[in-house]
């Protein structure tokens, strides 16, 4: 691609590359290559710093650390941040102005004169943008919307080298919005655009590579071409940002009341020992009523057998001091009794989980606590399935087998399978075990908000104490 000078431009590259904003946000560890024939979206949940690596490509915040290759000289940004910079600058100016003149600031025309490389275009966009009533209007007077469109127009009449729009859709009208798209999709050969979008569904045609920050990160960069990769990143943007609500129990089917004054699980100097082996010795762990625990360890350290201590799975649970849901351990309750009010997810039941059976089915199997579905679900059983599966971006797969699914989205489908009934304790032995880091970042944030949004306490089993899963604040490592 070459630029309107004809100048042949250079990949833009980041390299580890962490960058300061006064000491309020942190872009950390950027790996980014943004190649002349690219044009990319920017996008994330709110906070994550999409705006802020945008602003780095114009020049804004400080370098820590790494390094930023070949950024091209002439770079136009539009933003709500150079919009309110642009307004700071105009009242400085008024302060420094001799207090006896009435300033009337300066004007639409003007702003649009300081760098104008095609005045046609801008007589052009000036009329289609309907700014022509407003050209010796003070800027500083437009409303949101109508300063905006003048940013815009600014931007696009430079001739810029690196054309980057921070949500430029954002306040347009609906009689303007086609205007800028199409113009958008005339520049497609001439500038690599970079475009800061919330939402995946407003992601233009022309765009090609899609980059998702969280937290100052750059986690993931997708091929707009790679139908799946960019499936799972849609699926994780609706997860984060969706208003949906974990879905409502079934309120016909209500588990037996548990005494609030007691706690979950209660295990007082349990051991496990094979033999002359002793795994873990004198552990003692409470799990209270809306507690999130992460438990951790590395391989071999007891964690599948201490949940299975709390399942009552373990043979060796009845000689321990253990206290579950109101019950002793090892006097004359029976398993069934002790699992009613647990979920449980694992790899393993993902390995069992092989029957054929549709997605919407496997969510409803979770009624019946059933490896597959034999019995017919009630309406509200399968009105549940679905809110499930619209929480999970799913809601055009209901009918799918579940064994064509890929493994993160038969993974999220059994932790939904696993929360059907709302069980007082939620258990995810190693539920991240197996994928890839996009799916991964799946799981984690239905995790997220299983936690923010139930009364369910989840117990997310992993080897690294440090992978914290936001809503999570207790921790026990083995």
């Amino acid at each position: 691609m070459k630029n309107s000078s004809d100048s042949t431009l250079t990949a833009i590259t980041m390299t580890d590359l962490s960058v300061d904003f006064d000491e309020r946000f942190q872009l950390t560890d950027i790996n980014w290559v943004i190649e002349p024939d690219q044009h990319w979206m920017i996008t994330g949940t709110n906070g994550s710093g999409k705006s802020a690596l945008a602003a780095v490509l114009a020049g804004a915040g400080k370098c820590v650390s790494g390094t930023v290759e070949s950024i091209p000289t002439k770079v136009a940004i539009v933003s709500f941040e150079a919009q309110a910079e642009m307004i700071a600058q105009e009242l400085k100016k008024d302060d420094a102005d001799i207090m006896d003149v009435i300033a009337i600031g300066t004007t639409v025309r003007e702003v649009l004169a300081e760098d104008c490389q095609d005045q046609p275009l801008a007589d052009e966009l000036v009329d289609k943008f309907g700014l022509a009533p407003l050209l010796d209007r003070a800027f500083r007077k437009l409303s949101t919307g109508e300063t905006r469109k003048m940013l815009l127009i600014r931007a696009l009449i430079s001739k810029p080298d690196l054309l980057i729009l921070d949500e430029p859709f954002d306040g347009l009208d609906v009689a303007t919005l086609p205007v800028l798209q199409n113009h958008l999709k005339t520049l497609v050969n001439t500038v690599p655009m970079i475009l800061v979008l919330n939402r995946l569904d407003e992601c233009p045609d022309f765009i090609t590579d899609i980059a998702y920050l969280e937290q100052g990160q750059l986690l993931h960069k997708v091929k707009r071409s790679d139908q799946q990769a960019y499936t799972e990143l849609h699926q994780l943007l609706h997860l984060k940002t969706t208003d949906l609500k974990v879905p409502a129990a079934d309120p016909s089917i209500a588990l037996p009341a548990l005494d609030p004054s007691q706690p979950l699980v209660k295990l007082t100097k349990v051991k496990i020992q094979y033999g002359d082996s002793i795994i873990f010795k004198d552990l003692d762990w409470t799990i209270e009523r809306n507690q999130h625990w992460q438990l951790s360890g590395p391989n071999g350290s007891g964690k599948t057998c201490l949940l299975s201590l709390i399942t009552g799975d373990h043979p060796q649970c009845y000689v321990n001091d253990i206290f579950v849901f109101g019950f002793q351990r090892g006097n004359g309750e029976s398993i069934w009794e002790i699992k009613q009010f647990i979920g449980y997810v694992s790899t393993a039941l993902q390995w069992e989980y092989r029957v054929s059976v549709s997605v919407r089915n496997v969510i409803v199997s979770g009624f019946y606590d059933s490896i597959g579905l034999y019995s017919k679900p009630t309406d509200t059983e399968v009105a549940i399935a679905d809110q499930w599966l619209a929480l999970l971006g799913m809601s055009e797969r209901a009918d799918e087998p579940f064994n064509k699914l890929s493994y993160g989205d038969q993974r999220l489908l059994l932790i939904a399978r696993a929360m059907v009934k709302h069980p007082p304790l939620l258990i995810l032995d190693e539920p991240c075990l197996g994928l890839d880091e996009m799916n991964r970042q799946l799981v984690l944030a239905l995790i997220e908000r299983i936690c923010s949004g139930t009364a369910t306490s989840v117990l997310y089993v992993n080897h690294h104490p440090e992978d914290k899963i936001a809503g999570i604040d207790n921790y026990k490592a083995l």
